[in-house]
């Protein structure tokens, strides 16, 4: 049995510890935060709002059913999930409104209301994209992206050009639609991948099957539900942990990881997956002689953004909000170029504003409503109260405007959560929120190695390596994460037993 440490406990640190747990290691996951979940942190306010602090989209839920069918668990011992109908909305200028169905059928209505013979092309669109998701998360997703050498496998050559790795996702949804409400719809999920529709490949309509057809679900009790439950697999697997405990350094001796200092002192270990902030973890807890990349790298890299978040409490019902909303009433591409291309606050803001009040009577007081409130944002801008504010208001302004209600006034929680944060809570690399954007440049073998090619018992998780940002990805790279260190700890007790 190896003792193996973890730093960080969000999904993808969670994820490798049970894993590594499961095999049978002593493991202790080191938390900097006083809880886990990292982004997935819940804030409790003293006047009875439970704020989901990050994720709020549940998609893929084969994703977490497969975590846990891994460990003996079904979801629903863990907890409830509810499928949302309507799906949600976006709002186009002019306060004109797509309710997005939950059922594929009245989806493929509302397209043929909009375009005609679009219901047919919607068909075909997911036809492909499912195959895409069939392959990509089932497959692609679980390689290691090590060497070019897993792509040498005779069937996937066969089908990569099925999966357009090489095209434009702008490209292929104007392939189908050339309405440009339909065109909006499609390409919002890129927004949150890290690129601008154009750069990012074309497997990407795989989100769309996901959010679509798969459903848009809730965690009953907010994600961090999901989080307990993970808990509660690691916990009954023995697993240790430490909150409010960073790691300051990592001991490195003969190329080989023998512990992390805490508080000054040093704790022996066998080996660690690093799944906070990769650049953080190389550049503050490495020797500049043990670390993957230079500075110079980490600032060609292309960021998925950041954000703002405003967590706010309402004393009254909004009856003219869903679950979810996607304004949208300025155009994606200037939005997107303010993050992407010439990196500013921006002119035009989308915003999106969740309200799971509407679906879960445990995160408000009776009669009240739970608003977060997200702008997507470049990394590594400057971050102050007045820049937050102003957006704030730009945001509420357009709410009230939407729902014909006055909000404002009755305001009784707000919180805001921006780019400093991101760093002072996450050591996250310029404030960044979603990790690395997938564009076909960053994909596969060409994102930030799993593995440190210096150090062989030193591995990373999480967003800024495979398989990339979200939820979902972040619990599969802590498995993937986990495997190859399972390997190289079963390949060391092969040779010392020889």
């Amino acid at each position: 049995m190896s003792k193996i440490a973890v730093i960080g406990s969000g999904f993808s640190g969670l994820s490798a510890a049970a894993y590594l747990s499961a095999a049978g290691h002593e493991v202790h996951v080191f938390e900097k935060n006083e809880t886990a979940g990292g982004r997935a942190r819940q804030l409790k306010t003293d006047n009875g709002y439970l704020f989901d602090m990050g994720p709020s989209w549940y998609w893929m839920p084969d994703i977490f059913e497969s975590f846990f069918n891994d460990f003996g668990y079904r979801v629903e011992e863990l907890y409830k999930l509810t499928l949302l109908d309507p799906s949600f909305d976006i709002v186009f200028s002019g306060q004109q409104t797509l309710t997005i169905p939950a059922s594929y059928s009245a989806l493929c209505d509302l397209f043929e209301s909009i375009e005609n013979g679009s219901a047919r092309r919607l068909e075909a669109f997911m036809q492909e994209a499912r195959y895409k998701y069939e392959t990509g998360m089932r497959k692609l997703a679980y390689m290691p992206g090590l060497s070019p050498l897993e792509f040498a496998d005779p069937q996937l050559i066969k089908v990569a050009m099925r999966l357009q790795l090489f095209s434009s996702f702008s490209k292929h949804v104007r392939k189908y639609f050339s309405n440009p409400k339909l065109i909006a719809l499609m390409e919002f999920p890129v927004l949150f991948l890290g690129a601008m529709p154009r750069q990012t490949p074309a497997l990407y309509s795989l989100m769309n099957y996901a959010g679509l057809q798969l459903g848009t679900w809730y965690p009953q009790g907010g994600f961090g539900k999901v989080i307990a439950a993970m808990m509660q697999v690691c916990q009954k697997q023995s697993v240790h942990f430490h909150f409010n405990t960073p790691v300051e350094k990592i001991v490195v001796e003969d190329n080989l990881v023998r512990g992390v200092i805490i508080k000054g002192t040093e704790n022996a270990f066998d080996a660690i997956i690093g799944s906070a902030d990769y650049h953080h973890i190389e550049n503050a807890l490495l020797p500049v002689s043990h670390r993957n990349y230079t500075e110079a790298y980490w600032g060609k890299r292309t960021l998925a953004p950041s954000c703002l978040i405003y967590y706010v409490g309402v004393s009254k019902k909004i009856a003219l909000l869903q679950h979810h909303t996607l304004f949208f009433e300025e155009p994606l591409l200037q939005h997107a170029e303010d993050i992407y291309k010439y990196p500013k606050w921006p002119v035009k803001p989308l915003f999106y504003v969740c309200c799971p009040s509407k679906t879960d009577n445990e995160v408000a007081p009776y009669g009240h409503e739970n608003l977060f409130l997200l702008m997507p944002l470049a990394p590594a801008l400057e971050d102050n109260n007045i820049l937050r504010e102003k957006y704030f208001e730009i945001m509420m302004q357009r709410l009230e405007k939407q729902t014909g209600e006055d909000i404002m006034t009755y305001i009784d929680y707000k919180k805001s959560y921006c780019l400093n944060d991101f760093i002072t809570d996450f050591n996250a690399y310029k404030g960044n929120a979603y990790g690395l954007a997938n564009t076909l440049m960053q994909t596969a073998i060409l994102k930030p190695s799993i593995r440190n090619k210096k150090i062989k018992n030193l591995l990373y998780a999480g967003q800024l390596t495979v398989p990339g940002p979200g939820v979902p990805p972040s619990l599969i790279s802590g498995k993937i994460a986990a495997e190859q260190l399972l390997k190289y700890l079963k390949k060391q007790k092969h040779e010392a037993a020889i």
